[in-house]
């Protein structure tokens, strides 16, 4: 059995079509301590793995453990809970406590990924800005309808190639970070440490095909707007504007959908050692049916990630700006687009205050949306609660003895 942390895929057919309400949970211990009887309608199980470092599950918190578990008040077992989320279906809620709750407990090792990760990149976007961005064109007032739109045309390719290293960078911070905070996650919702040193021999095998992965989803959506795009500006004029509308809002809708579709492969790449294309199908068949859903709670991530780096990134402007020589008015007049050291070091800091905090919490709010799909389809929440070594759901994988 491979020893090293994560989920192996239990197969394909518990995704097709399936939800929660037909995963069968465990049911409660009788009162004579006879073993749960379990439906023969069972689902193929979905194995977990244990981490390499074989920790063990943690001592007994006192005299009850080992007693049948605690019950709701409608006669189902409560969910045990070894790690940051209880093991069952989870809310919305829950899925944003659980990813804020591992930057909490395991700040020691979700801090040292992000800064040093935000520091490299905020480092290199800091360079690439000073000496490789190029100077945007400034605009003739007196131009032409032509001129003016050639001279748009300037500014905005002159943009675009100025923003392709940054995006470069933010790209494999970003993918870097995703690897070592699947690993920490992963771990997290088992309740079990896991060290920077540690995360990294686990996410290292996987980066390459993780850096594909992105690649692929990064041209396929590219591709998709570009096709789109296509007709209307080789028609041109009135007509060719209103289809240059239509197709670019139609590519925009289809990269949308893609994006929601193939959003746990990544997860599902790190966590169930599968190659990219199987993460890709792996993907599309937990979020089918649920698209609306997983979208919902990734849209609201994305909103309260965006209003978090607005509240850090709107302080950080105003000093930048004041420390930056002659201000705000000698920012506006520099018509080079420019700007000096102390305005780029100011905002560097800040960005690196964001993604340190932002980083874990987007992460976080992925693995846990694909566990969260696979409770609800496949039962994962038996194997999680073996991984963790609960009582009354059998030997964690690992831990049988010969013939037993």
């Amino acid at each position: 059995m491979n020893d090293t942390p994560g989920w192996t895929s239990p197969g394909s057919a518990p995704s097709d079509g399936q939800d929660g309400s037909g995963v069968p949970r465990p049911a409660p211990t009788g009162a004579d301590g006879s073993a749960p009887q379990w439906s023969k309608d069972q689902p193929p199980a979905g194995q977990w793995t244990p981490p390499a470092d074989r920790t063990p599950p943690p001592p007994p918190p006192g005299p009850g453990w080992g007693a049948p578990p605690p019950y709701a008040s409608w006669g189902r077992p409560a969910a045990a809970k070894p790690g940051v989320i209880p093991l069952r279906p989870l809310g919305v809620g829950e899925i944003l406590d659980g990813a804020v709750k591992t930057l909490r407990t395991y700040w020691r090792t979700v801090l040292t990924i992000t800064v040093a990760v935000a520091v490299l990149s905020q480092t290199a976007d800091l360079l690439v800005q000073r000496y490789l961005a190029p100077e945007v064109p400034a605009a003739d007032p007196n131009a032409t309808p032509a001129e003016a739109l050639e001279q748009l045309l300037d500014a905005s390719r002159a943009a675009l190639i100025g923003m392709a290293p940054s995006l470069l960078v933010t790209l494999m911070a970003s993918l870097v970070s995703t690897a070592l905070l699947t690993v920490v996650i992963s771990r997290a919702v088992l309740g079990r440490p896991v060290s920077l040193g540690s995360a990294w021999r686990e996410a290292r095998p996987r980066l390459l095909q993780l850096i594909g992965l992105t690649l692929i989803l990064a041209f396929l959506g590219a591709g998709i707007i570009a096709v789109s795009l296509l007709p209307g500006a080789l028609i041109g004029g009135g007509a060719g504007a209103a289809l240059l509308f239509l197709g670019g809002l139609g590519g925009i809708v289809t990269a949308l959908w893609l994006t929601i579709r193939f959003s746990l492969a990544s997860p599902a790449l790190m966590l169930e050692r599968q190659g990219v294309i199987p993460s890709l199908k792996r993907s599309a068949k937990l979020v089918q049916g649920s698209w609306w859903r997983v979208f919902g709670i990734t849209a609201l991530t994305q909103l309260l990630v965006l209003v978090f780096t607005m509240i850090i990134a709107i302080p950080f402007a105003v000093i930048a700006i004041a420390v930056d020589g002659d201000g705000f008015s000698g920012l506006l007049a520099d018509s080079s687009g420019s700007v000096g050291w102390p305005f780029l070091i100011v905002m560097g800091i800040g960005g690196v205050i964001t993604s340190a905090v932002t980083y874990p919490v987007s992460a976080g709010v992925t693995v846990l949306l694909y566990v969260d799909q696979r409770i609800r389809r496949e039962a994962l929440d038996l194997e999680l609660a073996r991984a963790a070594g609960l009582p009354g759901y059998g030997p964690a994988p690992g831990t049988e003895t010969v013939g037993g």
